[in-house]
């Protein structure tokens, strides 16, 4: 293995106990959640890689932001500081804190689409998808097509294809399309990283069509340490200047702050310009999330959030966070393991229809393989692939995706590199006895959001 583990850049001070069910006890618990992880129960899980989004460590410096969180309903001291760090760090105008990523499309994307609008982006996610289909409006993947084959090791394969882009607008219409969404990191595409010259370019589409130019920012601050390692423009500037200069090509931007700011529960919008769409956003926040300077958080919450906006920055950090993926994906390429290559930023993503070549898509072999891994060590992992993909809106028709990945999202700062080779010791045992393994069906499914809820049963 060419890779070695990189240090942790930090000392542990507190520690949570976690257990290992039995093989037997496993098995049990998975037949009670209906073969759904989401149902698991999170002490039933040994590594828990479910998702990177509120699972993170927060360092000395947020606790103690939390004893400092200001609790004044309007205009805490805490709400003014999260602005001011959002505001140097992305160089917007108007900050609005919201309580976690989706409420920040519930209040944003009703604004922007509606029936008979689409929006287009690299790739939605689940919960982006959601909120673009609540809205009436429809959602369509523009995604490169080097993110297709997880075997082509290209460095930006989370890029938008531009030249697709501008074919679909002239297709819809410009005034259809509500807004271009780019998701930095690109998390469906395996946590792949978007290009500044990709941002900009997307970016002068928007303009030339007149369209509304949204970043999806979860994972802002690993985006731009790979593009500081791959792209020769930004090798000489700072984390924070990439940020600055990349936001500087959108309109606005919706986060998720529970992953790259490393706490536990927030969110926020930005806007460039304080204009029009700034009062609108306000009453939408207002009816929905709670007064504009607590936005659904508490100042504790607030205080934590600013403080993280700048402890994901630090490259230190950054490279042992990217390191622990490394490390991993190195361990799968000496296994001959396929994964979503080179690997992304916040998780490896797997490659299940490798894995199960004889489990079909409309029998999900990415929700085959979480499960498995499961069973194999009590690893909680997810399905990336059809099974989240879900049902056509229109046609109610199981939806094909172009991948078929189970994802193994590491939280930030709380897993070690012996839980790393538990994760690879898993899957090499699951390869083993691959062609054993069987697929799926969904007993019941709700309209949105499937995965959440859905019931299985194994194909026997």
């Amino acid at each position: 293995m060419g890779v070695k583990y990189i240090p942790e850049p930090f000392r542990i001070k507190m520690v949570e106990t976690i257990k290992v069910l039995t093989r037997e006890e496993r098995e049990e618990r998975l037949k009670k959640a209906r073969y759904n992880v989401f149902y698991l129960a999170g002490e039933d899980c040994y590594i828990d890689l479910l998702t990177d989004s509120g699972t993170n460590a927060m360092s000395q410096e947020q606790w103690a932001g939390i004893m400092r969180g200001d609790e004044a309903y309007a205009g805490s001291s805490s709400y003014y500081k999260l602005v001011k760090a959002g505001q140097d760090i992305f160089g917007y105008e108007f900050i609005q804190p919201v309580h976690q990523g989706r409420a920040a499309e519930k209040v944003l994307f009703p604004i922007l689409l509606g029936e008979g609008k689409y929006s287009i982006s690299n790739m939605h996610f689940d919960t982006t998808r959601a909120h673009v289909e609540l809205s009436g409006a429809r959602a369509i993947d523009c995604t490169v097509k080097e993110a297709a084959d997880p075997s082509i090791r290209a460095p930006f394969k989370g890029n938008m294809d531009n030249e697709k882009l501008e074919k679909l607008i002239i297709q819809y219409g410009p005034e259809n399309v509500g807004c271009i969404i780019t998701t930095i990191t690109n998390n469906s595409a395996g946590g792949q990283p978007v290009s500044m010259a990709n941002v900009r370019e997307t970016a002068a589409i928007c303009k030339k069509y007149g369209i509304h130019y949204n970043i999806d920012a979860a994972r802002y601050a690993e985006n731009a340490y790979f593009c500081k390692l791959r792209e020769e423009e930004c090798k000489n500037m700072s984390i924070k200047d990439i940020i600055k200069t990349m936001f500087g090509f959108a309109d606005t931007f919706t986060m998720s702050a529970k992953k790259d700011t490393i706490v536990n529960m927030g969110g926020l919008i930005g806007i460039k310009k304080n204009d029009d769409l700034v009062g609108k956003v306000k009453v939408r926040t207002i009816s929905y999330e709670g007064f504009i300077s607590y936005g659904g958080l508490s100042g504790r919450d607030l205080e934590a959030l600013a403080i993280g906006l700048y402890e994901g920055l630090d490259e230190d950090y950054l490279k042992y966070r990217i390191g622990q993926m490394e490390y991993l994906a190195a361990r799968l390429d000496d296994a001959g393991i396929a994964y979503q290559s080179p690997v992304g930023g916040h998780g490896v993503f797997v490659d299940a229809k490798a894995m199960f070549p004889h489990i079909p898509y409309n029998e999900f072999p990415g929700q085959a393989l979480a499960l498995e891994l499961y069973k194999e060590a009590g690893i909680r992992a997810c399905d990336i692939g059809s099974y989240m993909l879900g049902n056509d809106p229109d046609t109610k028709e199981q939806l094909k995706a172009d991948f078929e990945f189970t994802r193994l999202a590491i939280p930030r700062r709380v897993y070690t590199q012996a839980h790393i080779d538990i994760m690879a010791d898993a899957l090499i045992a699951i390869k083993e006895r691959a062609a054993s393994v069987k697929g799926y069906k969904i007993t019941w499914e709700p309209e949105i959001l499937r995965h959440f809820q859905a019931y299985l049963e194994p194909i026997v």
